[in-house]
Formats: structure tokens, sequence, C-alpha cells
């Protein structure tokens, strides 16, 4: 018997002054009862009951081991009860890291809020590295791939890309009908924060992988502005097909090159832990 149990054995005899009764109480014989009390005794160097042939009766150190015994139990059921409403009701600190495209996942983040209204959200929007251990973060979720060996990912979603034009662009400079046409386009890039690299265009042309020169008309490290840019009739860009859908369903945005864009989908997440003390989302590049 653990040692959780012999107390509770000890508090049945001592409520009932049998062992006989605390055995039924509990599931047990009298018999192993009466030896898991003698046990006790003799761990602790103390008798705890008087023994006659009828009756038990609590000895002095019996009477205060008794009181040990219920402050001990008192203090696991408080214990219990603690854990019990954090389970039923998350609540605390929650430091969550996303890119700038995370304001896409705000309907998603308020129902988060509405639901665990006892959780505090810390929320960071940036396309910069960060340092999950030094910055205090619970959670990251970032566009980009992920080179540290510490870091273990889950894949959340997938996504491609559309080149899009606003119509008032496309009446005005006309649209291009293969990627050699972009070249006489304003060309709205979007900059790799972590590298200062301009993000490609992939097209596939006669089955082959092109990534042609562009001409720039604007660059911008945060994939919101572009999306504005494009819907003032400033250019062609190149965005995740999640920004885009509705808009081109509204006839907001017109694709352009759909044919030559290269679809394939890309991981639009990971959870990753770091040393298995951090969670952490991770997002491929686009």
């Amino acid at each position: 018997m653990t040692h959780f149990g012999a107390l509770e054995a000890f508090v049945q005899a001592a409520e009932t002054s049998s062992f006989k009764e605390a055995g039924r109480r509990i599931g047990l014989s009298s018999s192993a009862i009466g030896r898991t009390i003698a046990k006790l005794e003799q761990e602790l160097g103390a008798r705890l009951f008087h023994r006659s042939t009828r009756a038990i009766s609590l000895t002095a150190e019996g009477e205060k081991f008794l009181f040990h015994c219920y402050r001990i139990f008192a203090e696991f059921d408080a214990a219990r009860e603690e854990l019990s409403a954090v389970t039923a009701e998350p609540k605390g600190r929650l430091r969550i890291g996303f890119p700038n495209l995370g304001t896409e996942l705000m309907p998603h983040i308020v129902a988060f809020q509405k639901r665990y209204p006892e959780i505090e959200l810390d929320l960071d929007f940036s396309d910069r590295l960060v340092n999950l251990v030094e910055e205090g973060f619970d959670a990251v979720m970032r566009i980009g791939s992920v080179d540290d060996s510490r870091l273990m990912m889950r894949r959340l979603s997938g996504f491609h890309h559309r080149l899009v034009a606003a119509p008032d662009y496309a009446s005005l400079r006309g649209l291009p009908v293969s990627p050699d046409d972009l070249q006489t386009h304003l060309c709205l890039r979007y900059r790799y924060p972590s590298s200062g690299k301009l993000a490609p265009w992939p097209f596939l042309t006669n089955g082959e992988l092109i990534s042609p020169d562009l001409p720039t008309s604007s660059v911008s490290n945060n994939i919101n502005s572009l999306l504005s840019m494009v819907e003032n009739g400033l250019g062609i860009a190149l965005l995740p097909d999640f920004m885009v859908h509705e808009k081109i369903k509204a006839k907001q945005l017109i694709p352009v090159l759909d044919e030559y864009i290269l679809r394939w989908s890309r991981p639009f997440g990971q959870f990753c832990g770091l040393d298995k003390l951090y969670q952490v989302v991770v997002m491929p590049p686009f």
C-alpha cells in the first residue's frame, strides 16, 4: 500500500475505532488494515493505537498524527480543486509572435480571446527573427524556413500565390500576356525582412521553371502594404491566395498570368518546440 493509502487506512481506523469497519469502508480485510497500521507505526517509531481484544483507541501520539493527516488530506483536496479549475478555465499570460500577415488571423484570435477570457494575450506582429527564450515568447508564427535543429515543427496548412492587378491599372496600362511582358510593367516586390532579398516570381514556361529579372516599381517588407498599393492601381504584385481570393471573386482585383504562375502548396504553418519547453508556429516563405 502507498503512503497515501496507509494514511487513509489510519484515518478510517481512527474515526471508526475499528480495523474491521475501516477495512469495510476501504475494501480491505481487517487483517490487512492491521498490518498496514503496524507498518506505519514501525516507520514512524511511535504507537498510534491502544489495542485490546474488543476495541482500539488512539494514543496521544495517534491523536497528534491524526491532526496532521487531516491537514495533509485538506491540502490534497485544495490542490486538486485548484488544478481542476485551471484545467476547466485556462488563465495566465500568453505571448505570441505573428508575422505581419498574422492580421489575417484576427477573427480566430478574437474568437480565442472570447472563448478564454482569463488568458491575457500579448501579441507581437513582425516579420523579424525572434529569440524565443530571451524574448519570452510562448508561441511564434513566422514565414520562413527554420534552421535551428532544436525546433520541432508541425505543419498547419498550405497556400499558393496569385499575381494580381487592379482594374484601374489594367485599363490604364493593359495586362501582360506572358512573363516577358512584365518588363514594361510596374512590379511591386516583396523584400524578405531576414535576408533583405527580393522574393522571386516563379513562372513555368514550356515546362521549365524560370524566375526572370523584373523591373521594380516599389519594394516593401510588409505584404499588407503591397496589397494596398495593388488595390490603388500602382502596379502588379505576387500575393498569397488567401489575401486576394475574395477580392478576385468581387472583381476588385484581376488575376495576371495565372497559366504561368507556378502553383505548389507551401506549408502555411508549423508548431515547433524549443527543447520541449517552447511552442512555436513557423510559416515557410512565400
